[in-house]
């Protein structure tokens, strides 16, 4: 058996050394017009910064170690043109002799990866300035052209995963820094509630975020020379970032009849295996499906394709793994925060037709006496079923800890009474005594069962109706004194079962203090004094106020 393997990054090795560990009797061979192979892409950055050393670091492995290894033949900087798979045939250019010749195939895999979508303001140019971060080689000449030009400023088009964090490794070698996004907030996998947390961060590292905004008209010959943006700014830099997201790469594999899916990318079974038998696609040109609603979902990541790769490989020679869907789950450093997400954003999920609870929990990840500091948690789960459908954190520490104990109990489909019983470790350089994880399981089940939450954005919306509404700041004085929210009374939690009978049980009426947790047992008293809708601002004064001055910097970006 012959399996002949296009593209060798993530999934194409993946693949090969899995169908060689199942079987020692297939000739397995790879070819990638790349120079390297089983490198790290999500790595570039961080070694353009300097925080990885060398990018050799990067490229642990090359072709004579997946022969001796696992006897692959790997032909790297070869081109495959042309297949025709009647005759099961591929033509390949070896792009360092010119020269072409065939090769013959019993099963194919399609591993051509994505390409990238390069704004159409930039085609035809070829700015010595202006880089994609698309493989190991370009990121060597972004580090090369930064060290012969030391360039002063810099101006990033993306604010995703590749963009945010390439401008956390230039600011760090004391570049400054400008980020463009068509979109009105960074990282668009978030909800807006979340992400505008990276503003802040943005603005604290002295980051110019511009939203809305991006790269509409290029003046220069063999250099950027100016820019000119959307709103009609001129901006002039001496090095510029495309990083405006990738498409997957499925030129070659349409070329012999293969089918792409709903988002663009090749649609495959559970086996990998395309529409045309002995063809396969895996990861950033293939199509995936999400573990909670089972629909199409095109979302890139190394995680994915290695795991694609490893399900193909197995699959391909009699093994009996399947690809059973993802949940999106990606994670990000970007300066002082580390950044997650995993399933369905409240966005999504309504989008889907659930009717969600919401909860923000902020919480430490550890105790203060052990320089515990916050986490924001976002989680979505459905009223109906209390499945957790998703989860995003924000904060300086233990986010990948949490993010991944939420994937894991997501795709098991848990309900939301089931984190409370999670056996989690314990022990105070490393968690609270009630993980954050085990309290958005206790806070999400009384929103689903008895004490039901309200947003910031649900307050607001209510204030702006002039909703006849009681709302209740449970602090202290001092605190109250020092700022509430609008049209709030104060009664102190300590106080609140005497005063209660002053107030409209009838009326609706939200409470809160600063993050949740006392809003809680408020309402719990007022809800036990018979008080007929009592709501707890979820994320509390804390959170309501991030809302409120994202709606001051709208208003003033509209002026």
């Amino acid at each position: 058996m012959k399996i002949i393997i296009i593209g060798s990054v993530a999934s194409g090795t993946s693949f090969a050394t899995k169908a060689r560990r199942n079987s020692e009797r297939a000739t397995i061979t790879l070819y990638d017009k790349d120079t390297d192979i089983s490198y790290a892409v999500c790595g570039i950055p961080y070694a353009v910064g300097g925080e990885v050393g060398d990018f050799d670091e990067l490229t642990p492995r090359n072709a004579k170690w997946f022969k001796a290894r696992h006897n692959v033949d790997v032909h790297t900087s070869h081109e495959v043109l042309r297949i025709d798979h009647a005759i099961k045939t591929v033509w390949v250019k070896n792009l360092l002799t010119g020269e072409i010749f065939e090769d013959h195939y019993d099963l194919l895999v399609f591993a051509t990866g994505a390409r990238y979508q390069t704004p159409e303001v930039f085609l035809g140019h070829d700015f010595d300035n202006v880089f994609q971060v698309r493989n190991i080689q370009s990121g060597k000449v972004i580090k090369s052209y930064i060290a012969t030009h030391q360039p002063k400023t810099a101006v990033i088009v993306g604010a995703g995963y590749i963009g945010l964090e390439m401008a956390e490794q230039l600011k760090a070698q004391g570049i400054d820094v400008t980020v463009l996004q068509r979109g009105q907030h960074p990282m668009p996998h978030l909800d807006w509630d979340m992400s505008i947390r990276i503003e802040d961060e943005m603005r604290k590292q002295g980051i110019h975020f511009r939203p809305e905004e991006t790269i509409a008209e290029v003046s220069g010959t063999t250099r950027l020379e100016s820019a000119v943006t959307t709103k009609g700014e001129v901006l002039e830099a001496d090095l510029y970032i495309i990083a405006t997201g990738v498409l997957p790469n499925t030129a070659l594999a349409t070329s012999i009849g293969v089918d792409l899916g709903e988002t663009g990318a090749i649609v495959t079974d559970s086996t990998m295996q395309t529409n045309l038998e002995g063809v396969y696609a895996v990861g950033d040109v293939a199509e995936s499906f999400h573990v909670i609603t089972g629909k199409p979902i095109y979302r890139p990541m190394a995680t994915t394709a290695n795991k694609m790769g490893r399900i193909a490989g197995d699959a391909m020679t009699g093994g009996t793994l399947r690809f059973q869907g993802i949940l999106g789950t990606g994670i990000l450093r970007f300066f002082d925060l580390t950044i997650a997400q995993t399933g369905l954003t409240e966005k999504e999920a309504l989008g889907e037709g659930y009717d969600v609870a919401v909860l923000f929990n902020i919480k430490p990840d550890k105790p203060a006496y052990m320089a515990g500091q916050e986490m924001v948690i976002k989680a979505i789960a459905d009223k109906q079923t209390h499945r957790i459908l998703g989860v995003q954190i924000i904060g300086p520490q233990g986010v990948d800890k949490r993010i991944d104990v939420f994937a894991s109990t997501i795709t098991l489909g848990v309900k939301a009474e089931d984190l409370f019983h999670m056996d989690l470790a314990y022990a105070p350089p490393f968690s609270t005594t009630k993980d954050a994880v085990a309290y958005t399981g206790m806070a999400l089940t009384n929103a689903l069962n008895t004490a039901p939450l309200m947003t910031a954005q649900e307050l607001l919306a209510l204030q702006a109706k002039q909703t006849d509404m009681t709302i209740i700041d449970t602090r202290t004085a001092e605190s109250y004194a020092e700022g509430h929210i609008p049209e709030a009374v104060h009664i102190p939690l300590t106080a609140l079962r005497e005063e209660s009978a002053k107030l409209d049980k009838a009326k609706l009426t939200i409470v809160y203090c600063y993050k949740g947790v006392a809003g809680n047992a408020a309402q719990n008293i007022l809800r036990h004094e018979g008080f007929k809708a009592v709501y707890n601002l979820t994320g509390g004064k804390d959170h309501y106020q991030e809302i409120v001055k994202q709606g001051k910097r709208d208003d003033q970006e509209l002026k």
